[in-house]
């Protein structure tokens, strides 16, 4: 899978674009039409229409209408989607935001770009604490333990960068999370016991706020969809518009950008949600270990 970024000459491919391109290439080939249609219609070259495709471009509102028009597409809801897909691959390309001093931190901060410009967040996480819901010090000891980061300045930066990112959960217009964490995780006693503690007392507090949706998923649940895989679900306007998932491993970032993917790794998480201990039950497990450390 590629990366989030890939440069070609004056162009930049983006992980929106490339979301945005898929689609539009779906509704032609639905409709039994070729490249040269479509660049008629734009009054573009056949390359350019390939560029829109390939996610290499960004394409504005008249060109998405003028497409959807040709490809008989007539939902107002799936027009509004594709266009607000486009407007974040815009506003994502012209960005200058907070992430771009800490380029030196690779491809967690690449994902934090995109983060930026999203509206809703489902995450998957089967080890360890989510990054947006963690405390300084369990990102500093997750970053000594990960052996990636040699010195304490670059730890430092790492959980500087981390705490910045977590901003976008406040705000007027907050990112909206729902996280399922594995039970497991809130065992593993990252930094000690006192740093987990404290991890969880955080935990416990955010899982008050509006915008946070917090389930654990029990020691109890068994074989499950998710097992094996921890992934984040990215949406763009509203929930069941146009979506991107994330998967993290260490050697590499990889995203699933076509719907047909995007759409099964919703209907896992779903699936695992439901397994899940609710809310309030997720709070009381979290509170019982809080007194046991």
């Amino acid at each position: 899978m590629p990366e989030i970024r890939t440069n070609r000459g004056t162009s930049v491919s983006t992980v929106l674009a490339r979301r945005l391109g898929g689609e539009l290439l779906r509704l032609r080939e639905a409709v039994d039409l070729k490249q040269p249609h479509a660049a008629e219609a734009l009054g573009v070259s056949v390359a350019k229409v390939a560029k829109v495709e390939r996610g290499w471009v960004p394409v504005r509102d008249l060109d998405i209408k003028a497409l959807c028009e040709l490809y008989g597409v007539s939902d107002p809801k799936t027009v509004a989607d594709l266009l607000a897909l486009a407007k974040a691959d815009r506003d994502r390309r012209k960005a200058k935001g907070w992430w771009q001093q800490y380029q030196d931190l690779g491809r967690q901060v690449e994902y934090a770009a995109l983060e930026d410009v999203t509206s809703h967040v489902r995450t998957l996480q089967l080890n360890v604490i989510p990054g947006l819901l963690q405390t300084a010090d369990h990102t500093r000891a997750l970053a000594i333990g990960c052996g990636v980061w040699t010195t304490s300045a670059e730890v430092e930066r790492v959980v500087e960068a981390r705490l910045t990112r977590q901003l976008r959960l406040e705000g007027d217009n907050p990112l909206q999370l729902w996280a399922v964490i594995a039970q497991g995780a809130l065992h593993q006693q990252i930094g000690g016991p006192d740093a987990m503690r404290a991890q969880l007392v955080h935990l416990l507090k955010l899982s008050e706020r509006p915008n946070i949706k917090i389930q654990v998923l029990p020691f109890t649940a068994g074989a499950h969809a998710g097992l094996g895989s921890a992934f984040n679900i990215l949406t763009f306007a509203e929930p069941d518009a146009l979506e991107v998932v994330y998967l993290d491993t260490p050697a590499s970032s990889l995203w699933a950008e076509s719907k047909q993917e995007a759409a099964q790794y919703a209907a896992v998480f779903q699936q695992v949600a439901q397994q899940s201990l609710r809310e309030t039950e997720a709070q009381s497990i979290i509170g019982r270990l809080i007194k046991e450390m």
